[in-house]
């Protein structure tokens, strides 16, 4: 192999890369725009969620409760005088569920049966905010009844739980959100813009001008794919610096094992962009495969936002074959719990070999274009 020809190949490749406003745009620019939108714009964290609270007892501990219950971070209680007033705010969606205290709530405090203390209605039609309504109520009623001093003196000598989470111990979602992103930012710069370039070379006519130049098919992908790899390898330290310093998620692991993710996730990411603008030769149909095949999947079928394990039976087995799946997972861990090479070396051996087999197609897809 020629390094000098490759050379050339390779400063083309990057002029011309320098000079497209909308490989910049889709490089740079774009990026930071997904970091912004799912550090702030995006989160899993309900907070200040809108309650009604009716609070039909006149007793102190009734009072109490209602108190912690306004005291939260969580729920955003509004009280009102009985329950006619707050089903039609749950019914026109001004509130996302009410909490009743009923007249008798000091008795049944007192009983030592499973008579329930409250009653919690929510709205179903968004279940994932109605489970914390649920849980928030639960937990506020828990606390506040374990700070009484009747259960303060049944607790002496007891065993005492204290609930600890690893990894993210304030349960931000923006830390595991923010790693994932950067998944997202390289699957569009090593996929999406790759398919669009390259296929605009073939739609254009300068591809078989290339090829038809002493450089081999192997000299030629390398000098179209090198420029790119270092510009997702550059935008992805962008991120990372923005990740830590902004966003406040911390990098636990090393920067040397956070580029060999990188790198090794960008050979498949490369490779299926290669092999879809091989196929297709067009560069909106590029961007609608690339799109569909590449983003799509990277965002949900990846463990960015949705957790594997509930996805039914078939879609987990889709996911395997998924590059970001690997890449989500080792952005995760090399953030928040640090170098954990028994996690990482699967996942590199997924990505490399997804990335060859990518590579293998478009190298084959591309020699039957010329013979073509």
């Amino acid at each position: 192999m020629s390094h000098r020809r490759l050379w050339a190949l390779v400063h083309k490749e990057s002029l011309q890369a320098v000079r497209d406003p909308s490989t910049l745009l889709i490089a740079l620019v774009l990026p930071l725009i997904l970091l912004l939108l799912f550090a702030y714009a995006v989160s899993l964290d309900a907070k200040n969620v809108p309650v009604a609270v009716v609070n039909e007892s006149s007793s102190a501990k009734a009072q109490q409760l209602a108190a912690a219950l306004a005291a939260t971070a969580y729920l955003q209680p509004e009280f009102v005088q009985d329950r006619r007033t707050a089903m039609p705010a749950l019914v026109s969606g001004q509130v996302r569920g009410y909490i009743v205290i009923p007249a008798d709530f000091e008795q049944r405090l007192s009983q030592r049966g499973e008579q329930p203390l409250l009653q919690v209605l929510t709205d179903g039609s968004q279940p994932n905010t109605a489970n914390y309504v649920e849980n928030y109520t639960l937990g506020v009623l828990q606390s506040w009844r374990a700070g009484l001093p009747e259960a303060a003196a049944a607790q002496q000598g007891g065993i005492q739980l204290e609930p600890r989470f690893w990894f993210n111990p304030e349960l931000e979602s923006r830390r595991a959100l923010v790693p994932g992103a950067i998944a997202i930012v390289m699957t569009i710069i090593g996929t999406l813009l790759t398919a669009l370039v390259v296929a605009r070379e073939w739609e254009r006519g300068t591809m078989e001008a290339i090829m038809s130049t002493p450089a081999s098919v192997n000299q030629i992908l390398i000098g179209k794919l090198l420029p790119y790899f270092v510009l997702a390898m550059l935008s992805m330290l962008g991120a990372t610096l923005l990740a830590v310093q902004v966003f406040d998620v911390p990098l636990r692991g090393s920067l040397w094992a956070l580029l060999l993710l990188s790198a090794v996730f960008m050979i498949p990411a490369l490779g299926q962009g290669l092999l879809i603008s091989s196929l297709t030769r067009n560069q909106f149909l590029a961007s609608q495969i690339a799109l569909f095949s590449g983003y799509l999947p990277a965002f949900i079928l990846s463990g960015f936002l949705f957790e594997i394990d509930a996805m039914p039976a078939v879609v987990r087995a889709l996911t395997y074959v998924i590059p970001a799946r690997y890449f989500v997972d080792s952005l995760k861990t090399v953030f928040l719990a640090g170098d954990v090479w028994a996690v990482f070396l699967p996942n590199l051996l997924a990505m490399a070999g997804i990335g060859l087999l990518f590579f293998a197609l478009a190298r084959r897809a591309t020699r039957k274009n010329l013979e073509g």
